[in-house]
């Protein structure tokens, strides 16, 4: 039975967590989009590499090239214009 779970658990966040956000021009990984704060690649891990405040590979680094608000490679600056792109690997 916890096997079962388990592989289902697996199966689940498999699944969901296949939106990605890259780097538009050099097409560097920048994470997994999503509310699973325990996946090591999740940008809502405050302890992960693109989900903590301090990493300079974090969209959440209010310091940094991903983060910053000012920025031109942020998400977080509103007139960016090279704004990292979301890929939805689910979408077929």
């Amino acid at each position: 039975m916890k096997t079962t779970i388990a592989l289902l658990l697996i199966m689940v966040t498999t699944l969901t967590s296949a939106v990605e956000i890259y780097d538009k021009e050099t097409g560097k990984y920048l994470g997994q989009l999503g509310g699973n704060k325990y996946a090591p690649d999740s940008t809502s891990n405050p302890y992960g590499r693109y989900g903590s405040q301090y990493s300079p590979d974090s969209i959440n680094n209010p310091y940094g090239t991903y983060g910053s608000q000012y920025s031109n490679n942020s998400p977080n600056n509103p007139y960016a214009t090279n704004p990292p792109v979301i890929i939805d690997n689910n979408q077929k």
